[in-house]
């Protein structure tokens, strides 16, 4: 199913880089794409939902929303982790409300008593006589532990997590992310599209006008864009030659990640919503939420090697760069909602916003996620 779009301003974003065009406005601003987006986009792919070792602590159950559809996570105490859609196999009541977790050991309908067992199994049906547990268990959906991050793939059922995943596992296992420790924690409410935020993160033709303090520490036009396996995009940039970390001096109170590049930071989008910043001594997470068109929540996450005291110095600078990259991104909002926007081209060095519209334009034309 393509996306509520005009297919000819689409197909202008897929055409040979150099050449190509941003997406039309109304992929930033129409309700109705962003409606599309939550079915196929974020239901219908791998989205992150969080730390699973945060959603599983003090509950064996808890129920979120995974683009448009509710899902119930169920915690066992081997430490198996499922997902099942929201919805009691009785009268389509929802197990807990969207938000809510509890430690029960099962899962039960507050409409009628329905009671689930934490394998999505039938246990009781108050009331109804023999029925049979195998034909009316919870309904699973796919579920993938990675790195300490849970995904959900809770519409149309989508290619494997391997494959989703592609080369990104291999260029990400020296950091050691699921062994990381969380230093710190921000919630950014910014008053712009996802995708915008998105397009800025994969660019630093912006960088020498609206971050000063990065390009002290980092060239602007460092680094390389891969272009690999699996759903994401992304490549690394260098550190200068005086500089063992990004911190307003360069230098930090942190331990190395013992199997990390020393020289480089790592900047990758893995689709539809977690961007992953690895840096010789920490990895800062972004993980997006859209809420309406125009207004998205980004929670962003420090990770430090165990022993590590002092964070200061990685959270600060971040969050300088954080706030400079919002207002801008908050700008560009403004701007998509003029009627005199017309999509304009993309600069040499914007190649990873290339791979990242051309992915989106490709699912918007209903051809699927591309992983190769």
């Amino acid at each position: 199913m393509e996306a509520p779009l005009d297919r000819a301003a689409v197909e202008a974003a897929l055409l040979p880089f150099g050449s190509s065009r941003m997406l039309p406005a109304q992929a930033y601003t129409d309700p109705a794409v962003l409606a599309w987006e939550r079915r196929h986009l974020f239901a219908g792919a791998w989205t992150c939902v969080g730390r699973v070792g945060e959603l599983g602590e003090g509950c064996t159950q808890r129920a979120l929303t995974v683009g448009d559809v509710g899902v119930l996570l169920t915690f066992a105490t081997d430490g198996a982790v499922r997902a099942f859609a929201n919805v009691c196999r009785h009268r389509a009541h929802e197990i807990l409300p969207d938000g809510a977790s509890n430690g029960r050991p099962s899962a039960v309908c507050p409409y009628h008593g329905w009671a689930f067992r934490l394998d999505g199994t039938l246990a009781t049906a108050p009331g109804m006589g023999p029925l049979d547990p195998a034909e009316l268990g919870l309904i699973e959906l796919p579920a993938a532990v990675w790195e300490g991050w849970l995904f959900v793939n809770s519409g149309a059922p989508a290619a494997p997590f391997e494959e989703h995943l592609g080369a990104l596992d291999g260029l990400l296992r020296p950091y050691r992310m699921g062994g990381l420790q969380l230093g710190a924690r921000h919630e950014y409410r910014v008053a712009a599209n996802w995708k915008v935020m998105i397009d800025n993160y994969h660019e630093c033709y912006h960088c020498p006008l609206i971050h000063p303090e990065l390009c002290k520490v980092s060239p602007p036009t460092s680094g390389d864009n891969w272009t690999m396996p699996g759903a994401w995009v992304g490549g690394s940039m260098d550190l200068r030659p005086h500089v063992t970390t990004m911190s307003f001096d360069g230098t930090g109170p942190g331990n190395f990640i013992a199997d990390a590049p020393r020289r480089t930071v790592l900047y990758v989008g893995l689709f539809p919503n977690l961007l992953v910043s690895a840096h010789p001594d920490y990895v800062m997470t972004h993980r997006l939420i859209p809420l309406e068109p125009g207004l998205t929540t980004i929670e962003c996450s420090w990770f430090f090697p165990e022993g590590t005291t002092e964070t200061a110095y990685a959270v600060d600078f971040w969050d300088l760069t954080n706030r400079q990259d919002w207002a801008a991104c908050e700008s560009v909002q403004r701007g998509l909602g003029s009627p005199h926007f017309v999509p304009g081209p993309l600069a040499p060095n914007e190649d990873a916003v290339y791979q990242w519209t051309t992915l989106v334009a490709e699912a918007y034309l209903g051809r699927g996620l591309r992983l190769t």
